[in-house]
C-alpha cells in the first residue's frame, strides 16, 4: 500500500493534475494497482459538460500513465528527487467502455509489457465498480532533468 505522501515522493504531479490517490497493491518489475477517488469538486466538471459531468478521457489516460510511473520509478529504484521523471510517450489500443461520472472510484491496473532503454511499454485498465471503463496500452519515456 503507499499512501499520498510517497505518492508524492514518486511522481512530480501536484494539485490539479494529481490523478493518483492510492496505490493499493505493486509488485516491483511486474504490475500495480491503484486509485482515483473522482469528486465532483474536479475542476474539469465546471467545463466537461456542465449538465451532464463526465471526467475526460484524456484524463483517464493520464490517471493510468501516472500510476504506470510510479511503478517504473519502483521498478529502478528512483524518484523524482534524483533527477528522473517519466513522461507519457504515448498511447495505443485506447478504448473507452463507459464515462466516469462524480462520485466514481477510478480503479487502475497496470502491468509491464516491456522496457528498452528507459521506453517502458505498460497493459492498462481501468474500472468502475468491477466494470471496465477503459483500457490502453501506455508508453512512457524515462528522462533525466
Amino acid at each position: 500500500m503507499m499512501y499520498i505522501d510517497e505518492i508524492m515522493e514518486h511522481l512530480p504531479h501536484r494539485y490539479p493534475f494529481l490523478l493518483v490517490d492510492r496505490v493499493t497493491e505493486i509488485e516491483k518489475s511486474k504490475s500495480i494497482k491503484g486509485y482515483k477517488n473522482v469528486s465532483f469538486n474536479e475542476s474539469f466538471f465546471t467545463g466537461h459538460f456542465p449538465d451532464n459531468p463526465i471526467m475526460p478521457g484524456v484524463l483517464i489516460i493520464e490517471a493510468m500513465a501516472q500510476l504506470s510511473g510510479i511503478l517504473g520509478f519502483v521498478t529502478v529504484g528512483r524518484k523524482p528527487s534524483d533527477g528522473l521523471v517519466q513522461y507519457l510517450a504515448g498511447t495505443s489500443k485506447a478504448r473507452f467502455k463507459r464515462p466516469v461520472l462524480p462520485g466514481d472510484r477510478l480503479c487502475m491496473e497496470s502491468v509491464i509489457i516491456s522496457e528498452r532503454r528507459g521506453i517502458w511499454k505498460f497493459d492498462c485498465r481501468a474500472l468502475v465498480d468491477g466494470e471496465i471503463v477503459c483500457v490502453a496500452e501506455i508508453l512512457t519515456a524515462e528522462r533525466e532533468v
